[in-house]
């Protein structure tokens, strides 16, 4: 088993490095493949930031620029992933600081009507339609009981259970101290639950 976990670690870490190197080259075909990968993750998390698909949309391709442009500040000591959501969070928070003067609760809040599902839209099985009216309906309560938290819990929680980083990877993406991101976790997860539960009262 150690074996196996030794060969996994290895195998992440020559891949982390192998971007490292591919972005310090400004390779096109990595750059075209890492947009495939992350394309749509990325698109989520940044309309969760910006509140406004069509900025989110702007946001995305302004991400992939900056990538491009710093991609050799990418160190390969960490998940890409980690990296890249630092980018596009910084890159969001910096844009909406010189439009307007706004918190990060403010802007998470705004999300549009249209878009509000979109992290949680269920993974395209092939389902029967009263399965897919069922998980539209989940994915509703969940999305209207994300909203209604504070925007920090909200953070947290989505890059935990939708964009599965772990918690020391959050903590790098929101520059936020180990102990702060477990707190907004615990707090989050339990805020959720207590609306859900409101909710189907």
């Amino acid at each position: 088993m150690n074996a196996i976990v030794y060969c996994f670690m290895n195998a992440m870490e020559s891949d982390a490095s192998a971007i490292a190197r591919g972005l310090r080259r400004r390779d096109p075909d990595l750059l075209d493949r890492l947009i495939e990968q992350y394309q749509h993750r990325l698109l989520r998390y940044l309309v969760c930031l910006a509140g406004n698909r069509e900025l989110a949309e702007d946001l995305f391709q302004e991400t992939w620029i900056r990538v491009l442009e710093r991609g050799h500040q990418y160190d390969g000591k960490h998940e890409f992933s980690t990296w890249l959501y630092a980018v596009a969070r910084n890159l969001t928070i910096d844009y909406l600081r010189k439009k307007r003067p706004v918190s990060l609760d403010g802007m998470i809040d705004r999300l549009m009507e249209d878009d509000r599902h979109a992290p949680f839209e269920p993974a395209d099985n092939r389902p029967m339609a009263w399965e897919v009216v069922l998980q539209h309906q989940e994915a509703e309560r969940i999305s209207a009981a994300l909203l209604s938290i504070p925007s920090e819990y909200r953070e947290t929680v989505i890059l935990r259970f939708q964009e599965e980083l772990a918690l020391d990877e959050i903590a790098r993406v929101t520059g936020a101290p180990l102990g702060t991101v477990k707190s907004r976790l615990y707090r989050g997860l339990n805020m959720l639950m207590s609306r859900l539960k409101g909710a189907q009262a």
